[in-house]
């Protein structure tokens, strides 16, 4: 029987990017083991993953001291004795590498040197095919097959959706017209657009369209949400709780997500919710929806901060795109088919 694991800790985003490699792994080898090795954080999206056979939660932070160390040890032992025909590192990291290298499988596949954040890393890999002409990650990711012979890449998110209480909660707070999603917050600050804002097109979607908005929040991020509500002139309303669970089934639920680059965008994406993409200083090409009927809003072009966490000028890029933009590009999307 094949045996592979797919090696990619984190973050959210980049998590949901690699999962169509798990779908054509399955696809090229329906009776295969898929395992995949990940932050524990995100354990819980990948349950909702058919076709994954194991969850290897692993915490990078905690290798290094107490009870964790010995831990890994025992997991690496284990992993080690399935005899993997692959270890595929997506993350493409000195500490992924690693991760990947010290399992002992027949192959160790990552990228090429000239597409590592850590050129390093290649050290590690038996096998790096180069991805070509691919620009976004999720190619770039299936690129990575090539030593196992794919043929079929193509984009597959085979999600289970959950029904959960809060998700029910949600439709049915919304019914019967439904609601479009706004998701204000991000990890880094360059990447967030004003919330006053926010609240400003969430007006206009229901003076013009007749939908009013829930508004999505993270750790840390209630002030946030709270804000884009109090500027919504009564069209909006905060999100309760969610789980990664919870969110999956209420993107799947709404007929609009509206986010800047981060997390909850991508499961938008992948559970094939129409999107409204705002891009300040990422590059939407590689991190941006792949559908081709979303719409994203992009200043990179303009940003001197490219890949920066937080803006080393006095005006932020993504703070040029304005209200009635994203207003306009709400409207057309939620009229697209597709």
């Amino acid at each position: 029987m094949n045996s592979f694991l797919i090696v990619r800790l984190g973050s959210l985003g980049d998590v949901i990017h690699g999962i169509p490699v798990a779908s054509a792994l399955h696809t090229e080898f329906p009776s295969g083991r898929i395992d995949w090795m990940v932050d524990p954080r995100y354990v819980e999206l990948l349950d909702l993953v058919s076709c994954i056979d194991r969850r290897i939660g692993v915490d990078p932070r905690a290798i290094k001291r107490g009870p964790g160390r010995e831990r890994f040890r025992e997991t690496l032992r284990e992993l080690r004795g399935m005899h993997y025909d692959a270890v595929i590192d997506l993350q493409g990291l000195l500490k992924s590498a690693m991760l990947a290298r010290s399992v002992h499988a027949h192959r160790t596949i990552g990228f090429p040197r000239k597409h590592l954040r850590e050129p390093l890393a290649r050290l590690f890999y038996t096998h790096a095919p180069d991805p070509g002409e691919a620009t976004h990650v999720v190619y770039k990711n299936l690129a990575l097959l090539a030593p196992l012979k794919v043929q079929d890449r193509r984009l597959r998110f085979p999600l289970t959706i959950p029904r959960t209480p809060t998700v029910t909660d949600v439709a049915g707070r919304f019914e019967p017209n439904g609601y479009v999603l706004i998701n204000p917050g991000a990890a880094w600050p360059n990447k967030q657009w004003p919330p006053e804002r926010f609240g400003a097109v969430a007006a206009a979607i229901f003076r013009d369209a007749g939908l009013r908005s829930l508004v999505l929040w993270g750790p840390d991020e209630q002030p946030i949400a709270h804000a884009v509500v109090e500027a919504s002139e009564g069209a909006a309303e905060v999100s309760p709780p969610t789980t990664i669970t919870d969110l999956v089934g209420i993107a799947r639920g709404a007929r609009l997500m509206i986010s800047g680059d981060t997390g909850p965008l991508h499961i938008a994406g992948a559970v094939g919710t129409p999107v409204v993409a705002l891009f300040g200083p990422t590059r939407p090409d590689r991190n941006g929806p792949w559908s081709l009927y979303d719409l994203t809003i992009s200043r990179v072009e303009q940003c001197s901060c490219v890949y920066e966490r937080r803006c080393r000028k006095a005006e932020r890029c993504i703070d040029d795109i304005d209200i009635a933009e994203v207003a306009s590009a709400a409207l057309r999307r939620m009229n697209l088919r597709g």
